[in-house]
């Protein structure tokens, strides 16, 4: 007997010690709290402000109801427009595209205008020039006239020098350039006929030609990656990083279509929901009329259904309205011209939800993401652009060293004037007076071979050196350099950052639309029941019209929930598309015919 009362106290002893906390547990509490509320002594006196006087005796006036419609469409027939027909007009029409397109063929125009600085320039320049001078000298002067001195038999008449008259017309043609590696060239060719009078030109009148070739070549500075190269290169990356944009409008644009469209289909069918939930308040207000008469059910119960009918009748309404706006966004999605027939269409979506994709997981769709999204690649251009800049620097902040040479060929010919008296006498103790060399008696066809022929040549060649002290523009470039490098790292790691979050809240987004989904049918399946059932049992007595009329709440409630969830699946599946980058290719994007129909007539 002592034995088992031993037993039995150990046991309660083991029972009380393996119940007893020894550390703090969730519903413990707080020593620091009190151990009970204190009831208050006094009733608070809610404190509120003083209002004034607002708009006194002001009533709602009294309004007769509109009609039920759309402003600005025909009401019927409705024009169906499905999903792909409104992608494909706001990619054709759509004028923030149509913008975006403008500034992708803009950017194509800046590279075309950057190679411009490597055309090969064709240069012509004619000219004419005439002049008279007065003789200075008996041997810088032209042929002299008769000139009378005196009256009668002592006139004396003398030959004196003349003025000098001439006349030369000159045509300068050639080409030059740069090449993108710094070369510059020029080849020219002046041709030039000359009149003068002058008695001691041996030929009047002369021709020249002269054909003039000259190569200056950078061996440091501007070798390679020049200034000019430098504005072709960045033209390149900006058309990229402007097409990255196109693109990037574009696909925020179809985004837009794809959810206007989607919340349009959704206004529609609230719009047939709140139209049934109407029609079913007023069929059961007609029946508490009904009974009300034969004194089967208290006036009151129909006053009460009347109350629902009006606020159905206002839903109706708010639905409505809700069509109206999102028509009018859809259309400013999909056309530019404000005369547009489509304006007065009263539009009905006609696709239907189809297959709903096979979402892949997060590492799968931020891959795609970096792989697709045109965001990346124009933050890869920002690099690119710092990649040239540096480049640029490097080169600038080399010393100049340029080679230039230069090869002159003169070409001369003429016709022979007449040798004046007085030399003919100096060479009479010669057996001839000299004459010019054979080749250089001719017209301008034997200056040209004379040119060609390189008969009369200049060849120079020179190295021009030379290095900025301070060396601020190089200094400049580079530091501009290292920011824009610090900035493109930073955008391409936000990108990164960016396509991760977004990845996860689409994703996020998309698993919980189905499931609310789910859920959201399987409440409208319940509350149809339970509105059914309501029903039958107020037709037999067993109800009253408050819970009757509290169930068609609840049904419309909950077909607006599956509405709602049907909606935010469609979108969810559209902002994958777009997370992922597949919204371009799944559309079919072409940039050489974006917005080409806006404010087509």
């Amino acid at each position: 007997m002592k034995t088992r009362n031993i037993s039995a106290i150990v046991a309660v002893l083991a029972l009380a010690i393996s119940v007893l906390p020894f550390e703090r547990i969730s519903a413990q509490t707080d020593s620091n709290l009190p151990a009970r509320a204190t009831i208050p002594t006094a009733i608070p006196t809610a404190v509120l402000p003083v209002l004034p006087s607002v708009a006194p005796g002001y009533r709602a006036p009294q309004v007769a109801p509109s009609a039920a419609q759309i402003i600005g469409v025909t009401q019927q027939p409705f024009v169906g427009i499905s999903l792909q027909d409104a992608i494909a007009m706001a990619l054709l029409r759509n004028p923030n595209l149509a913008v975006s397109a403008s500034n992708f063929r803009v950017a194509r125009y800046d590279i075309v205008q950057a190679k411009g600085a490597f055309d090969v320039q064709l240069h012509l320049e004619p000219s004419s020039s005439f002049s008279v001078q007065p003789p200075q000298n008996l041997l810088e002067a032209g042929p002299g006239e008769v000139g009378k001195y005196g009256s009668g038999p002592s006139a004396i008449f003398t030959q004196g020098p003349g003025d000098i008259i001439q006349h030369q017309s000159t045509f300068q043609y050639g080409v030059g350039g740069q090449l993108e590696n710094g070369t510059t060239y020029q080849a020219g060719i002046q041709q030039q006929r000359t009149y003068n009078n002058t008695i001691f030109n041996a030929y009047n009148p002369y021709y020249l030609a002269s054909l003039n070739l000259s190569v200056t070549q950078p061996l440091l500075k501007n070798f390679g990656m020049n200034a000019a190269k430098r504005q072709l290169k960045l033209a390149l990356v900006n058309a990229d990083a402007t097409t990255a944009q196109a693109l990037i409008d574009t696909s925020n644009t179809i985004a837009q279509v794809e959810d206007t469209y989607w919340n349009l289909v959704a206004a529609w069918r609230n719009v047939a929901i709140q139209e049934e939930a109407l029609r079913e308040a007023i069929l059961q207000q007609q029946s508490n009329v009904r009974l009300a008469k034969r004194g089967a059910a208290a006036p009151i119960d129909a006053v009460e259904s009347e109350t629902q009918v009006a606020t159905f009748q206002d839903d109706v309404f708010s639905a409505l309205e809700n069509v109206s706006q999102l028509q009018n966004q859809l259309k400013s999605l999909v056309v530019t011209d404000a005369a547009d027939p489509i304006w007065r269409a009263n539009l009905v979506p006609s696709s239907d939800v189809g297959q709903l994709p096979s979402a892949g997981d997060l590492e799968t769709i931020v891959a795609q993401g970096h792989q697709n999204r045109p965001e990346v690649r124009q933050a890869e251009d920002k690099r690119l652009q710092a990649d040239l800049d540096r480049a640029f620097a490097k080169n600038q902040s080399l010393p100049q060293a340029d080679v230039q040479a230069t090869y002159l060929s003169n070409g001369f010919a003429g016709l022979l004037a007449p040798v004046p008296a007085f030399l003919t006498e100096i060479c009479a103790p010669l057996v001839a007076c000299p004459t010019p060399p054979p080749q250089t008696q001719g017209t301008m066809a034997f200056a040209y071979h004379n040119m060609w022929a390189g008969y009369f040549p200049t060849f120079n060649i020179a190295l021009v050196v030379g290095y900025p002290i301070q060396g601020n523009v190089a200094r400049g470039l580079r530091g501009e350099a290292s920011e824009e490098s610090r900035q493109a790292a930073i955008l391409l790691e936000g990108v990164s950052e960016r396509i991760g979050a977004e990845a996860r809240n689409a994703l996020q987004s998309y698993q919980s639309a189905l499931s609310r989904l789910n859920a959201a049918r399987q409440s409208r399946e319940a509350a149809e029941s339970v509105y059914a059932s309501e029903v039958r049992k107020f037709h037999q007595g067993a109800s009253t019209t408050f819970l009757v009329l509290q169930r068609q709440v609840q049904l419309a409630q909950a077909r607006g929930r599956e509405l709602q969830a049907q909606t935010d699946l469609n979108q969810s599946v559209v902002e994958l598309q777009r997370v992922e980058g597949t919204i371009l290719t799944n559309n079919g994007v072409n940039l050489q015919t974006l917005g080409t129909e806006a404010l087509a007539r």
